[in-house]
C-alpha cells in the first residue's frame, strides 16, 4: 500500500468493474481528502482494491483510475495514459490521414474519469467534468505537450459540473480560432465562441457518409449549428443546401465555414417547429433532411420530456422529405438510450403516416471509444432512413 496518499474505506463489497463508486457505499474518512485528490481505496476485507479521484462533496465518491495494487499513480502515469489515448487515433484509427480534428481523449472510456481533450489543428481544448481531472491538469498539460509539442490550449467546465464537483475554474484567456480539414472540408474551430469546443468532431464519419449521398439533391439541414452537414453536402454537389438554426451566433460561424469551402447555403434564423410547419404548408419537400439538435437535458427526471420533444420535431421534420428521399437524425443526450432513440422514430413514422425503412444506426467516431461496462460515454445516436411514402 502507498501510505504517501490519503485512504477511503468502503462500507460495502464492490465487485463491480464500473469506474465509480458512489457516496452511499464510503465511509466517511476521518480526514476529508480535498475535491479530486488521488486516494487508496480500501474495500471491506481491509484489502486495497485500486487507486481513484475522491470527492466527499459529489453524488460519485470515487473515480477508479486503476486497480493494480503496484500502480503509482504520479505524472508518468497520466502521461503513459494520453500516450496510448493518442496511438489509438494516430497508429491504429489513423485519423491523421482523414482529419486534424479529432477527440483525443474520451473520459472512462481512455481511462481518466471527467477528462476530455478534442484537437482542432494545433488547438488543444480541455473540458473537465471531475475535480479529479481539473486538480491534476498540469500533469495533462505537460503529457500532451510530449504528444503535441508546438500546440496551444483552451481550457474549460461547465458552471454545473464545478458546483457538482465542488471547484472553482473561470476558464483560460481565449484561445484563437483554428481552422481545420476533415475529408477535405474546411471549418473554423472557435471554443471561445458560440460552441463551447468549437467544433462537433463526432460527427465526422457520420457527415462523410451522408455526403455521399446528396449530389444533384435538395438538403436541409435542421438545427444546423455551426453548418457541418449542409457545408458538407454543397462541397459534395447538392443542387440546394438550406440551414436551420434558432441560434444566430452559430449561424454566423456556419455562413464564415461555407465561405470558407465556396459553398453555396442559405442559412436561416429560425425555431424549426414554426419553420417546419410552415413549411409543409406551403408544400415544400427536401430529398434529404438533417435533424441534430442540441442536448435536451441532463436531468434523468427530463427524460420522458426530451422524449417528447424528439417525437415532435421528428414527426415535423418527416412531414416535409420527399417520398423516396433520406431522413438522418440524430441525439446527443446521454440519458436517452438507443433503444429508447429508435422507439421514437418509430412513433414518429406512425403519427406523420409515413414509412421509414432504417438504413444505418450510429453513433459517435471511433475516436469516442466507450467502454462495456460504462454505457453512460455512448451519448450520441444516429439513424439514418429512407421515407419510402
Amino acid at each position: 500500500m502507498n501510505n504517501t496518499i490519503p485512504t477511503v474505506h468502503l462500507k460495502n463489497a464492490w465487485k463491480s468493474s464500473h469506474p465509480w463508486i458512489f457516496q452511499r457505499l464510503v465511509a466517511k474518512p476521518a480526514q476529508r481528502p480535498r475535491p479530486g485528490e488521488i486516494v487508496d481505496v480500501i474495500g471491506v476485507d481491509g484489502e486495497l482494491i485500486g487507486r481513484g479521484f475522491y470527492n466527499g462533496h459529489s453524488r460519485i465518491a470515487l473515480r477508479m483510475l486503476d486497480n493494480d495494487p503496484n500502480a503509482v499513480i504520479d505524472a508518468d502515469w497520466f502521461a503513459r495514459k494520453i500516450a496510448a489515448a493518442v496511438s489509438l487515433r494516430r497508429d491504429v484509427l489513423k485519423l491523421d490521414e482523414v482529419s486534424d480534428a479529432w477527440r483525443v481523449f474520451h473520459s472512462e472510456g481512455d481511462g481518466i474519469s471527467g477528462l476530455v481533450i478534442d484537437r482542432y489543428a494545433d488547438l488543444l481544448v480541455l473540458e473537465f467534468f471531475s475535480a479529479g481531472a481539473f486538480r491534476h491538469r498540469e500533469w495533462i498539460q505537460a503529457a500532451l505537450r510530449e504528444q503535441f509539442p508546438s500546440c496551444r490550449f483552451h481550457m474549460s467546465a461547465d458552471v454545473h459540473v464545478q458546483k457538482q464537483e465542488s471547484f472553482d475554474f473561470r476558464g483560460t484567456e481565449p484561445a484563437q480560432p483554428a481552422v481545420i480539414t476533415e475529408h477535405g472540408v474546411k471549418f473554423r474551430a472557435d471554443p471561445a465562441g458560440a460552441h463551447k469546443t468549437g467544433f462537433f468532431a463526432d460527427q465526422r464519419d457520420n457527415r462523410q457518409w451522408l455526403s455521399q449521398h446528396v449530389a444533384g439533391k435538395r438538403m436541409l439541414d435542421l438545427c444546423c449549428n455551426t453548418g457541418g452537414f449542409g457545408v458538407y453536402a454543397a462541397v459534395r454537389g447538392a443542387s440546394e443546401v438550406v440551414g436551420v438554426d434558432i441560434d444566430a451566433d452559430v449561424l454566423s460561424i456556419a455562413k464564415g465555414n461555407a465561405k470558407l469551402n465556396h459553398a453555396d447555403v442559405k442559412f436561416v434564423q429560425a425555431d424549426i417547429f414554426p419553420w417546419l410547419r410552415d413549411a409543409a404548408i406551403a408544400g415544400e419537400q427536401y430529398d434529404v433532411v438533417v435533424l441534430d439538435p442540441a442536448k435536451m437535458t441532463r436531468d434523468r427526471e427530463q427524460v420522458i420530456p426530451a422524449l417528447k420533444k424528439y417525437l415532435d420535431m421528428n414527426r415535423l421534420a418527416l412531414g416535409v422529405v420527399k417520398p423516396g428521399g433520406l431522413f438522418a437524425t440524430f441525439s446527443c443526450t446521454g440519458l436517452v438510450s438507443e433503444d429508447q432513440f429508435l422507439d421514437m422514430i418509430r412513433r414518429a413514422a406512425f403519427f406523420s403516416n409515413r414509412t421509414v425503412q432504417v438504413l444505418k444506426v450510429a453513433g459517435a467516431g471511433p475516436d469516442h471509444p466507450w467502454l462495456a461496462q460504462v454505457p453512460e460515454s455512448r451519448y450520441l445516436k444516429a439513424a439514418f432512413c429512407r421515407v419510402l411514402d
